[in-house]
């Protein structure tokens, strides 16, 4: 029976280690509307105690809080569990966030070395048709919609953004200078962020684009394919050899 009980309690763990911070905020949140609760109820019955009280005796501040402190201990301790809680809940996030950064980093030098072994062994045009193809897959798979295709300047080209599957127009000129800007800004200021690529091209930032950019470890550089998007106009995909890190105001050197 034992030997039974073993492998429920591992997945038991497994569950409480994956959804702690769900757990914990959920605590957070209810032990938040249970301190109101206690907290109103113990006034109203101090309240009660207090008025009854003054009827037999006259009473101070002092009197009042020997009387009725009491009362508030259940809201006092859920309040305490209440904080904890959420204290906890941050701190499992930051270790969850911080250990997403390592990993992404070490799937970035991953993905780095096995593009430096395609062009080794099969070399820079292969890659840059195996990039090309990959690029007119994801266009293929986000067709454009009128109603969704940002002006940006004066560019007539129609362009897709692989990395937030947004489609604008522009020209290369246009996001080789925005290129450039971010290159500059990353020289001279040590980083930048991906929103700050997408409104040098006219594009609004996303939630996604404020938490992600480069730094002076992590040089931008972009790749332009010429592709066909699903109507049969001629678009430039763009991509970037080198994708936005999270954190990259605090790795660099």
């Amino acid at each position: 029976m034992l030997a039974g009980l073993a492998p429920l309690a591992r997945k038991a763990r497994f569950l409480l280690n994956e959804n702690s911070t769900t757990i914990l905020t959920a605590v957070g949140a209810t032990g938040t509307v249970a301190t109101a609760y206690l907290s109103g109820r113990a006034s109203f019955k101090a309240a009660q105690i207090i008025e009854r009280e003054k009827y037999e005796k006259e009473i101070d501040r002092f009197d009042k809080v020997k009387m009725t402190w009491h009362l508030y201990l259940p809201a006092v301790g859920v309040g305490v569990i209440t904080i904890t809680s959420i204290i906890m809940a941050q701190r499992i996030s930051s270790k969850k966030i911080a250990a997403l950064v390592v990993a992404s980093g070490i799937s970035e030098r991953a993905f780095q070395e096995y593009k430096d072994k395609v062009i080794e062994k099969f070399g820079e045009r292969k890659n840059t048709d195996i990039r090309d193809e990959i690029a007119q897959d994801k266009v293929n798979a986000t067709p454009p919609d009128t109603r969704q295709v940002f002006i940006a300047g004066t560019g007539d080209v129609l362009c897709f953004d692989t990395l937030t599957g947004r489609y604008f127009q522009s020209t290369v000129e246009q996001i080789r200078r925005a290129e450039n800007r971010i290159n500059y800004e990353i020289i001279h200021f040590y980083s930048a962020s991906l929103s700050m690529f997408f409104e040098e091209v006219g594009l609004p930032p996303t939630d996604y684009t404020d938490s992600v950019g480069w730094n002076s470890n992590n040089i931008m550089e972009v790749n332009l394919s010429t592709v066909m998007s699903q109507d049969n106009r001629p678009c430039i995909a763009i991509s970037f050899p080198r994708n936005p890190i999270p954190n990259y105001e605090k790795h660099w050197d």
